[in-house]
């Protein structure tokens, strides 16, 4: 008698260790991939980055409910348009980077401090492209969005880096 209970609930662990073990396996092949693809920016060049760019949206596409191939597109795309502001690809990576942060906002497992610290690095671009125009403009929504990833998670080391290099742009800017 007691193992026919018992049987149902050995299934169903076994069920839930296979299930697992499946997204680990799925995990870990996402993650190998997508440091494949940002090994190609060791030499960054205008190339290695859309290259980079176009191997993360196609795993992304591949793990469409996963957050890091997302935010690794998103960040790849704004480090390219904070490298070369008036190239003629900047404004299409801006805004699927925008359209990202969007999407990123809406799931439910991303991390608020992380899509508070790449809407900071958007704004930022957008000021490097043109501060005369977008330097008081977008000045403190960079700042607060940093300040507020950095509330969120004081160890995010992307938002320290970003605020300190932004402060540090302002600074070069105003003397």
């Amino acid at each position: 008698m007691t193992f026919q209970i018992f049987k149902p609930r050995l299934s169903a662990i076994i069920f839930f260790l296979m299930a697992s073990v499946g997204m680990i396996a799925q995990e870990s092949q996402m993650n190998a991939l997508i440091n494949r693809s940002l090994s190609k920016l060791q030499q960054p060049s205008q190339e290695a980055y859309l290259n980079c760019v176009a191997e993360l949206k196609r795993i992304d596409a591949m793990f469409p409910d996963s957050i890091q191939p997302k935010y690794q597109m998103a960040l790849q795309a704004l480090s390219f348009s904070v490298t070369y502001p008036h190239e003629k690809m900047t404004e299409g990576l801006l805004a699927e980077a925008e359209q990202t942060i969007h999407l990123m906002e809406s799931m439910k497992n991303a991390d608020a401090s992380d899509v508070c610290t790449l809407r900071g690095f958007l704004y930022m671009v957008r000021i490097v492209q043109d501060p005369a125009a977008n330097g008081q403009r977008y000045y403190l929504t960079v700042i607060d969005n940093y300040a507020k990833a950095l509330k969120l998670n004081p160890e995010n080391q992307l938002a320290k880096q970003l605020q300190e290099k932004f402060e540090e742009g302002m600074r070069r800017a105003t003397e």
